[in-house]
């Protein structure tokens, strides 16, 4: 059975798009955790910009969704699998807006400026304090773990989607159309 819906363009495009960013800032904080050398500051630099631009994405991304909405899950999908589909996406959608209000708030508490693109500089959202520091700090890379391990789970659902189910599923949020949606040559 196939859905027969796809999400739109934009909702396509913001999907791919923040996929890439996504990855990208797990790879650079860990390289940024794991160096002291002079490579830290522009590591800190691009994970600051490209996780303000992911939290303005996010915020985006929620409002098409709830303007243009989503596919239907297939009728014969399990429920406790419908139930993982829709907690998944509130928890990717939670650690998407959390992850770089988390990161804004702890630069904030330990007095660092968050500054995009080199000259940007973003007021701070939270009073100047160790502790707090400390305590986003933690929470922050707690977080990632989770944010990665989320990840991966939908990673793996969207392939038993696509090489398994062959449901339907992966088609919908696919960069490239379905063979069924590409006109016939003349």
């Amino acid at each position: 059975m196939t859905i027969g819906k796809r999400f739109s363009p934009l909702q396509r495009l913001l999907h791919w798009l923040m996929a890439a960013m996504i990855l990208a800032m797990l790879f650079i904080g860990v390289g940024m955790l794991s160096t002291v050398t002079p490579k830290y500051l522009p590591l800190l630099e691009t994970h600051k910009t490209v996780g303000i631009i992911i939290l303005v994405l996010a915020a985006i991304r929620l409002v098409v969704r709830l303007v243009a909405g989503t596919p239907p899950l297939p009728a014969d999908l399990p429920e406790p699998m419908k139930l993982g589909a829709h907690a998944s996406q509130y928890l990717l959608y939670a650690l998407m807006i959390a992850m770089p209000l988390i990161g804004w708030g702890m630069m904030s508490a330990a007095a660092y400026p968050v500054v995009l693109f080199g000259h940007i500089q973003l007021p701070p959202i939270l009073p100047q304090s160790d502790l707090l520091h400390s305590y986003l700090w933690n929470a922050h890379r707690c977080l990632a773990f989770a944010f990665f391990a989320t990840v991966l789970l939908h990673v793996a659902a969207a392939l038993f989607h696509g090489l398994i189910r062959r449901d339907g599923v992966f088609e919908s949020m696919s960069p490239v159309p379905s063979r069924s949606e590409i006109p016939p040559a003349e």
